[in-house]
């Protein structure tokens, strides 16, 4: 179940029919999506991912899938998807989907980990200086029609220290965009990273709070993140000190850091995700930070802007369809790597996920040989659950005869127990 490489034409004979390869888009990825997958010959439906009978109903359908943060695919969820062979989040998280379940059935995954994090660096740093000047304050009182016309609580950036927690990819560009304005940056991050510019590396989460006059987080959703920030870690903050969370809703108490505002120890928040976020735009939203003083809540759209969003849908679609036609798993997050060169005209590619267990690889290659088929080359990947093995084979010169050979190969190969998926290209 596959299709041509991307360098031919969508209409050249192919191991599986490309027209016939269905793509459901959820969340209204961006437009460029599905434009790129449809320009790849493949069947491409968009649907409202609000409606569970209708997720449910695609799964059962399709062989990719494209999500954004929203759409909630649990074990349950993919044990209906029969077809599918792929997931693409459109976003740079991974957390709504369950990754191990996925990889049990052979299904790849994979998101947009660099596209939008200049737009979530951008918004960080027009957060440090709003909260420095209280502008969202100034703003609100302009719209109730009072003139507060005041320097009292507005501070400039430059010389005061930003604290960034998570110097990977966002709170790296966040460290120099805040230098340039002249500010002194300190961060702290589990593994030994690197500093750019003049930033300094802290010893610990402790050190980075005790110092900083801003805390910024960038951090994933994983056990030792969650409240990574509460009633303790606040109280070591500095009397004033600001918080911005663009990263995970898990990482911060937000009832603990709507006490610390209101009792005047943080001097105000920026949270762009929250512990329970709603569906849709027609639910229902409360928080404890709801009216407080010098917070600036937004709905989760840290990389929500036009040009983050386009840059995912291309970044995204070109590994579904280099997975669907050439069988690279390179940058998926949940099965094991394979960048993989393009398939030579005269040969089949067969694409083997199994459970990683000796002797699977010596059944997969003795099972080649009595179908008599000649491994012109193969690779493999594999992690400590999962192994990803290609064989790139001679079918011979007669087309029928070969396609006989490799219905009866997959069949035996889908015999051995190991096997998770298998299937063809050509």
């Amino acid at each position: 179940m596959a299709g041509t490489q991307m360098d031919e034409h969508v209409d050249a004979p192919t191991s599986f029919p490309l027209s016939q390869i269905k793509v459901i888009l959820l969340e209204q990825v961006h437009v460029r999506a599905g434009e790129m997958l449809r320009g790849a010959g493949y069947d491409v439906q968009v649907i409202d991912a609000a409606d569970p009978r209708a997720l449910r109903g695609a799964m059962g359908e399709a062989h990719m899938i494209g999500i954004r943060s929203r759409t909630q695919l649990d074990a349950d969820v993919l044990a209906g998807a029969e077809r599918l062979w792929a997931i693409g989040c459109f976003c740079i998280g991974t957390d709504q989907v369950d990754l191990r379940a996925a990889a049990a059935r052979g299904v790849a995954v994979f998101n947009a980990p660099f596209s939008n994090t200049r737009s979530v660096a951008e918004k960080t740093i027009a957060e440090v200086i709003a909260l420095h000047r209280k502008l969202f304050d100034r703003s609100a009182a302009l719209h109730r029609g009072e003139w507060a016309k005041s320097a009292e609580g507005a501070h400039e950036v430059r010389g005061r220290t930003l604290g960034i927690v998570g110097y990977g990819r966002i709170g790296s560009q966040v460290s120099v965009l805040a230098e340039a304005l002249g500010m002194r940056v300190v961060y702290f991050d589990t593994t030994n990273v690197l500093p750019l510019g003049n930033a300094q590396r802290a010893e610990s989460l402790e050190d980075v709070l005790a110092q900083a006059d801003c805390v910024t987080l960038h951090v994933p959703d994983a056990p030792g993140t969650r409240l990574l920030i509460g009633e303790e870690q606040l109280g070591r903050m500095k009397r004033g000190a600001l918080l911005i969370n663009n990263a995970r809703g898990s990482v911060v108490d937000v009832e603990a850091l709507a006490r610390a505002i209101k009792s005047g120890h943080v001097g105000g928040a920026a949270v762009d995700v929250f512990p329970e976020e709603p569906t849709g735009k027609t639910k229902a939203f409360s928080t404890p930070l709801a009216g407080l003083a010098n917070v600036i809540l937004t709905p989760h759209v840290g990389g929500s802007t036009v040009e983050a969003q386009s840059n995912i849908a291309v970044e995204v679609a070109e590994k579904l369809i280099r997975f669907m036609n050439n069988g690279s798993t390179a940058s998926a997050v949940n099965v094991p790597q394979a960048d993989l060169p393009a398939l030579h005209r005269e040969h089949r590619r067969v694409l083997h996920f199994h459970k990683n267990v000796p002797g699977v690889l010596g059944q997969v290659h003795s099972t080649i040989a009595q179908h008599k088929m000649n491994i012109a080359a193969s690779y493999l990947q594999s992690d400590a659950a999962h192994g990803y093995a290609i064989l790139d084979v001679d079918a011979g010169k007669d087309r029928v005869a070969g396609d006989a050979r490799e219905k009866a190969l997959l069949d035996a190969l889908r015999a051995v127990p190991e096997t998770i998926r298998v299937r063809s290209i050509w």
